[in-house]
């Protein structure tokens, strides 16, 4: 087990809940977005509602087939990004973990014969348009598929993000399955300045996806700059092999919280910082949620939806979906803003110099190697 505290940095406590970011985006019309600078502008008294547009993608329930471990599962997506943009902009995919795969919960078939597929890809629709209302393009993936056919396969799970990016490469071309749905987004997506996040199971095929082992997989013109697993699981097979996840030339941002009852150990996301201390040359971070539980950070997986529970450890204390949802957009404004924007004023809320509104944190760093 992996030693959560190890002298955390800071031990933040905000007293009152704070709104989940409500600033509404316009992308700068004018020019491109450089690295470094904010790919947007404020558009005061407007609202996310009204500059982020939402699409979806579907290319069928079996389109997705991992020759390796022999996964099956759909190609979908949910697309948020700001209504205006001119030249090129970040994209980050979301992925979810292990849930349902299908409504009906005695299901045991790919694809579904009782029910439909589980819609667990559209949990983080909060979290996608307000990072879209940032200037980002985000697309929250299924895989439900995977979960039905090849749960613990982590490397399916990192395989359809691949395929996922390989159909974004082909947009940018004008070619390809995804040009019916999204061709004003041909030629504005920079695929050289990627983001990933993973949730629950998920969270460990973003960091194998990542990882110094598997980077060759990428599609060819996509670099993944920014990994964030959220409450992710952790651990090795064989017994103390990191290699499918030992991550040092992509930043890295664990999100975890401490009454997470959906995994083992709630806390076992420290071990992809202890894996990588003294080697990574691009740095890890790590954020510990007081209260947060593991199923809050989706809505699908959440209550009153239907087979949704709470599976905090702490009765009593576990933070209310809306508290979680808040901590979890602020962190993933710093992280990605810091490494796809280039925003090092972010780096204060990545080491706790500048707390979370609303929830009480302790951050942890690792360093980059010098050179």
């Amino acid at each position: 087990m992996t030693n959560l505290l190890a002298r955390p940095r800071h031990l933040i406590l905000i007293g009152s809940m704070a709104a989940v970011l409500a600033v509404a985006v316009m992308v700068d019309a004018s020019r491109p977005a450089a690295a470094g600078q904010p790919p947007a502008s404020v558009a005061a008294g407007t609202t996310i509602a009204q500059q982020v547009v939402t699409t979806t993608y579907d290319l069928g329930d079996t389109a997705f087939r991992d020759r390796e471990t022999g996964a099956v599962s759909e190609v979908r997506g949910v697309v948020f990004r700001p209504r205006t943009i001119r030249g090129k902009v970040p994209l980050i995919v979301l992925e979810h973990g292990t849930w349902y795969a299908c409504t009906n919960a005695d299901e045991t078939k790919w694809p579904c014969r009782k029910g439909r597929a589980d819609p667990s890809y559209r949990g983080y629709d909060y979290l996608g348009r307000q990072l879209a209302a940032q200037g980002y393009v985000v697309v929250s993936i299924g895989s439900s598929g995977i979960n039905q056919t090849a749960a613990s396969e982590y490397g399916a799970r990192a395989a359809l993000i691949n395929h996922h990016l390989k159909l974004w490469k082909q947009l940018q071309e004008g070619t390809g399955a995804l040009r019916p749905r999204l061709a004003g987004l041909t030629g504005h997506v920079d695929l050289r300045r990627v983001g990933t996040m993973g949730h629950s199971r998920a969270g460990k095929g973003v960091m194998w996806q990542a990882s110094d082992k598997h980077r060759h997989q990428w599609p060819k013109g996509v670099t993944v700059k920014a990994v964030l697993p959220l409450a992710p699981v952790k651990f090795d097979w064989p017994l103390g092999d990191i290699s499918d996840t030992f991550t040092t030339r992509v930043p890295v941002g664990v999100v975890m919280g401490s009454c997470d009852g959906g995994i083992s150990q709630s806390l076992e996301g420290q071990g992809y910082l202890d894996d990588v201390k003294g080697k990574t040359r691009a740095g890890a971070y790590s954020i510990v949620l007081e209260g947060a539980n593991h199923n809050f950070y989706n809505t699908r997986w959440t209550p009153p939806t239907p087979l949704a529970y709470d599976d905090s450890t702490c009765p009593g204390r576990t933070l209310t979906p809306a508290t979680q949802h808040s901590a979890l957009v602020q962190y993933a404004t710093a992280f990605y803003g810091r490494f796809l924007l280039g925003k090092h004023s972010a780096e204060a809320t990545l080491n706790g110099d500048k707390p979370l509104t609303g929830v009480t944190s302790r951050t942890r760093t690792v360093d980059p190697v010098k050179p």
